[in-house]
């Protein structure tokens, strides 16, 4: 298999059926205009804002209050309209639809259909899986509205939740954000001192959260920790206990009231839903904060509603009947990519436990069970279950899965090759990128586009999405600085906490002005199609020529002894530093004069031979943030003489301990 072959070809017919292809019609009919395939519905898309905004919010059925000059169109917006979609063109300062007023709950429960259901799976409950169907799920929602307006939480305070990824959380989400109030949640397995650097700056009225949980067949006390995280905020004088782990009962704690989760609010509370200014802040996500206080991103209530609704109906093809998976705990955007599900009708499968126990196999053998439509997982599963030769196509059956989507990394070329061969030529495969900070996909797949290898299928509709050369100009074919040169609805409003809003000026538009620099290296292709080459911060410049992290990682991990890797460069300021790989090695394996020669040759006949490392270092493990990814930047910062304490924050990392073990093989 090589770059850019197609190894799926969407069937002519079966696309007629689609979401994306009755927009496309349909938004043809009413602007008479010609669409005839992807890139053109994506070229109108951008360079039509106001018409393409518009037109999704009434195609997809967005409910909300938009002022009376958007329900008079003839099929083309007046200047004035086009004032009422898009305040600017302008990437940086940016508001959509300034005079209209909207509930992300609303919209995720109003129309919801009695058929969907919200099934959840976890290593923590007795009966192991539950299913809450729609009359339950608003009666929930309801009753835990009706319990935090008792606790005194009104539109624009902050609730934050130490939650896993179940049912409870999704209420408590939604019950919030029906009532006008914010979002922010951690998962239980961040440290005390990664949730406090969170929730410290939000300063919530309320917090939820669970005394334990299981992983991987072991019990997780969380109460010593959930004591020391209520105490460390000043402001909280109430906090919601969910009863989730068997055995771990809470006692309570000084100066802060405790509330039972099922003694919350009245089960006879009507549902309401409190209508607010589209750009009015929903949830807070955050960074990793691994080099300091992670930024606290503020998205809206509109933005995130009408780029999910946009993004699962059409990219996705997303809707009733539909069946929808992402592996990801609360802490990470794809949980609230996730829960989007609920926007476009679809059923959502939310999973709290380890992938890897009783062993790999447990998420595929979910999709099976489940008849899954839509399975996301990450780069690094695909490649774990690919090293531990898993032969999921002989050993289940999906006999209604679609798409198989990929995230947090680059997806190797043997990641496809794999999936490919377990799955077969029928499933899509979306590798797909994006982020926290504008909380969904800007570059993933569709219907209409085939699938390369080694690459993702198309820029989304609305993402402007350019490779910028260092001259700041757009450039096709070649590596640079992914921007965006339109505005997205869901890009943050602002961080918490920024009231002249440097920071977030300095976070992304500081160094190429008039467009959203987003921190990667991307190609944009002829085609459409997209590579990304990893993080621009952590770029390996060996004499002048760059590297992206993401083609070491696929080459050195295309050996079958090497299960992960890190690469760091330590030249700089004016210097040159050494090439420095690290390689967690399978059972078996050792890193031997052989191996290292092997990996010589294949580094300097596929990328170059002036990015051959000088050194090749094996570890027991790579340090990754809690979302998994490689902790490139701060290791890089560490070589060079940094101290720990500025760097690293030890309660963001998903493996403090491996930080260390780096050090210490690096002095030998």
């Amino acid at each position: 298999m090589i770059e850019g072959e197609v190894v799926w070809r969407p069937d002519p017919e079966t696309v007629l059926g689609t979401q994306i292809d009755r927009f496309r019609r349909s938004l043809a009919a009413e602007k008479k205009l010609d669409f005839p395939d992807y890139a053109t519905l994506h070229a109108y898309s951008v360079d039509n804002p106001e018409d393409f905004w518009d037109y999704c919010w009434r195609f997809l059925g967005i409910v909300g209050d938009r002022p009376t000059g958007l329900d008079q169109l003839d099929g083309s917006l007046t200047d004035e309209q086009r004032k009422l979609v898009m305040s600017t063109r302008s990437v940086e300062g940016a508001r959509f639809f300034p005079s209209s007023m909207i509930n992300f709950a609303e919209n995720a429960l109003s129309a919801l259909l009695e058929t969907q259901q919200v099934i959840s799976i976890s290593e923590s409950m007795e009966t192991g899986i539950r299913s809450m169907g729609a009359e339950q799920l608003r009666s929930e929602v309801a009753r835990v509205a009706d319990g935090l307006r008792e606790l005194g939480v009104q539109a624009g305070d902050r609730v934050a939740g130490y939650l896993p990824n179940q049912s409870e959380t999704l209420v408590a989400f939604l019950a919030t954000a029906s009532i006008g109030a914010i979002w922010s949640c951690c998962s239980p397995d961040f440290g005390v001192a990664a949730v406090v650097d969170r929730f410290k700056q939000i300063e919530p009225k309320v917090v939820i959260f669970v005394t334990g949980y299981r992983y991987a067949n072991k019990e997780i006390d969380r109460r010593e920790a959930v004591s020391e995280i209520l105490r460390a905020l000043p402001s909280l004088k109430v906090a919601v206990a969910v009863d989730y782990l068997a055995g771990y009962g809470f006692n309570g704690w000084s100066g802060i009231r405790i509330f039972k989760w099922s003694e919350l609010g009245s089960s006879n509370a009507e549902l309401t839903f409190h209508r607010v200014e589209f750009s009015t802040p929903l949830w807070i996500l955050f960074s990793s904060g691994t080099t300091g206080l992670p930024k606290p991103i503020v998205h809206s209530h509109g933005g995130a509603t009408i780029e999910l609704t946009k993004t699962l109906a059409l990219q996705h093809d997303l809707g009733p009947g539909r069946k929808f998976f992402w592996f990801t705990t609360t802490g990470w955007m794809m949980w609230n990519y996730l829960i989007g599900g609920l926007l476009v009708g679809a059923d959502i499968v939310l999973f709290d436990g380890s992938p890897g126990y009783p062993d790999l196999s447990t998420l595929w053998r979910l999709c099976s069970d489940l008849e899954i439509d839509t399975f996301g997982i990450s780069a690094p599963y695909v490649a774990s279950c690919m090293k531990a030769g898993l032969d999921v196509g002989t050993k289940f059956s999906f006999p209604k899965l679609r798409a198989v989507g990929s995230t947090g990394a680059p997806l190797a070329l043997e990641g496809f090759s794999y999936l490919m061969e377990q799955l077969g030529t029928g499933v899509q495969i979306v590798s797909a990128s994006g982020g926290t900070d504008v909380c969904t996909a800007f570059l993933s797949s569709s219907p209409m586009t085939p699938t390369y290898a080694g690459k993702l299928s198309c820029a989304t509709l609305g993402s402007a999405v350019e490779s910028y050369s260092p001259e700041g100009h757009g450039v096709i074919g070649e590596v640079g600085e992914l921007v965006l040169s339109r505005p997205l609805p869901s890009m943050p409003v602002m961080f918490w906490g920024d009231p002249d809003g440097s920071r977030f000026h300095n976070a992304y538009f500081a160094d190429i002005p008039g467009v959203w620099r987003h921190g990667d290296w991307v190609r944009m292709d002829p085609d459409g199609s997209a590579v990304i080459f990893g993080r621009s911060d952590s770029t390996l410049n060996r004499d002048g020529v760059r590297m992206g992290t993401a083609e070491f990682y696929a080459s050195l991990e295309s050996f079958p002894e090497v299960v992960d890797s890190l690469v760091i460069d330590t030249s700089g300021l004016g210097r040159q530093g050494e090439l420095i790989a690290f390689l967690v090695l399978g059972s078996g394996s050792e890193l031997n004069e052989e191996l290292v020669h092997r990996l010589r040759a294949k580094i300097k006949e596929e990328l170059s031979p002036r990015h051959v490392p000088d050194r090749f270092i094996a570890v027991s493990e790579i340090p990754r943030t809690m979302n998994g990814k490689k902790l490139e930047v701060p290791i890089r910062k560490l070589l060079l003489g940094a101290e720990l304490s500025e760097v690293v924050v030890s309660g963001s990392l998903a493996n403090p301990e491996a930080v260390h073990e780096i050090l210490k093989a690096i002095k030998g």
